[in-house]
């Protein structure tokens, strides 16, 4: 009988293990501006979204319920021109707990202003990483492995590379529906194409994914054991931030970096030696200027 019950308990461990999925989101839909009676559709669109997200496999590694990506997909309906597509604003955010402590720390913070596809009810949320199959799953899919990758950055170096190469896929895909975002505009590199452009194949913002591996598993995860290497390794992450700067202003990367980490740093820095927090300010009034207040308030 107790054999029998610990092969039942290990067949159980193991589903539950194997099932086990990296993602857990939460969808909020704001359809304030949506022009239609019919508000049940935001409904079934925010189980389909989270149902989607977080009921899949996205990677091959196991995943405990503890350690899913935690993070946060708001998205504002601009307007509703004819039924069933939908013109809108999407933020995504994403999280990571930080070593030793129940902090979590803001990974990803980034607003897509070009979400615009078609949702019906009882719509099949299909989705093929070799091919375009429908815009609201390849939206979808691209986040939730831009979001992976940052993650897995944050804990080793490059570490996001093969979840970067699939979002990757996913944009050049995209491309052959001519929808706004996925294009190559010079004009407007803060879409989607940009994004993973400099995530993945661009030699000179890939010093920022370096920053990610520094700040986070070498700067965060140590503060509480060994302060000191902890503020050198996040100064050496702020660097990074810096050199690529100089050779490309206003990268998408620098600024999404930047998004999810200015109030954070401030607060960190504030308890750091006087030498880092003065070469950590002149980096920051470098790479992000429009805060400087804040960055001069480390001092």
């Amino acid at each position: 009988m107790r054999n029998r019950l610990f092969l039942l308990l290990l067949f159980l461990s193991f589903t539950i293990q194997v099932t086990a999925q990296e993602l857990n989101f939460t969808v909020t839909i704001n359809s304030e501006r949506a022009r239609t009676q019919n508000k049940d559709i935001f409904d079934q669109m925010k189980n389909s979204f989270e149902q989607f997200l977080n009921g899949r496999s996205w990677t091959n590694d196991q995943y405990d319920a503890s350690e899913r990506i935690q993070g946060n997909m708001l998205i504002t309906i601009n307007d509703m021109p004819q039924v069933g597509y939908f013109e809108a604003t999407v933020q995504i955010q994403a999280v990571r707990p930080v070593y030793g402590t129940s902090y979590e720390t803001l990974t990803f913070n980034f607003v897509d202003r070009n979400w615009n596809f078609e949702f019906k009810e009882s719509q099949p949320m299909e989705f093929n990483r070799y091919s375009y199959l429908n815009e609201i799953t390849s939206l979808l899919a691209y986040y939730a492995y831009i979001v992976i990758g940052i993650d897995y950055d944050s804990f080793s170096q490059e570490g996001g590379e093969p979840h970067f190469e699939i979002a990757n896929n996913i944009v050049s895909n995209a491309l052959q529906s001519s929808r706004l975002g996925w294009d190559q505009d010079p004009s407007n590199r803060r879409n989607r194409y940009w994004l993973i452009d400099e995530l993945y194949s661009s030699q000179v913002t890939r010093a920022i994914r370096e920053a990610y591996y520094l700040y986070h598993r070498r700067g965060l995860d140590l503060l509480t054991q060994n302060p000191e290497e902890a503020y050198t390794n996040i100064l050496q992450a702020l660097g990074k931030l810096a050199e690529v700067n100089n050779t490309q202003p206003n990268s998408i990367l620098t600024i999404t970096f930047m998004d999810a980490k200015s109030d954070e740093v401030t607060k960190i820095l504030k308890n750091a030696p006087l030498e880092i927090k003065e070469q950590a300010v002149d980096y920051l009034l470098q790479v992000d200027p429009n805060n400087a207040r804040k960055y001069n308030d480390i001092l």
